[in-house]
């Protein structure tokens, strides 16, 4: 259901949707919808979003936002990344309230992990 004014879809550039696509799909157990060869959408994520074809990339550094993604068993999760093709960014540290890290998928864009 669309919440009135909240947000709903998240879209990232990709330079190579179908490893974006693929890495997703193992580390996480997103599924995907294609909009022919420059788009695909995907689900299973807790929020709907896509993938587009283009050269760029989201990361922190320049400013993008990042997306935080939740684990009950941050170590598993940081091991699935890994073994999926993701490069860790940032080892797992504490912050107030948890421990997290981050990461970029095959196409660059960044993102993280978090639990308690």
């Amino acid at each position: 259901m669309d919440n009135h004014e909240k947000i709903n879809y998240v879209e990232y550039p990709a330079r190579d949707i179908t490893a974006t696509k693929a890495f997703f799909a193992k580390a996480f157990g997103w599924t995907f919808e294609d909009y022919g060869p420059e788009y695909t959408s995907f689900s299973d994520s807790g929020i709907a979003g896509g993938f587009y074809k283009a050269e760029l990339s989201a990361k922190v550094e320049t400013g993008s936002a990042l997306i935080v993604l939740y684990s009950k068993d941050l170590g598993s999760t940081y091991s699935k990344v890994i073994e999926a093709g993701g490069v860790i960014l940032k080892k797992i540290f504490s912050f107030p309230g948890g421990r997290r890290f981050h990461f970029s998928e095959p196409s660059g864009n960044e993102f993280a992990v978090w639990s308690e």
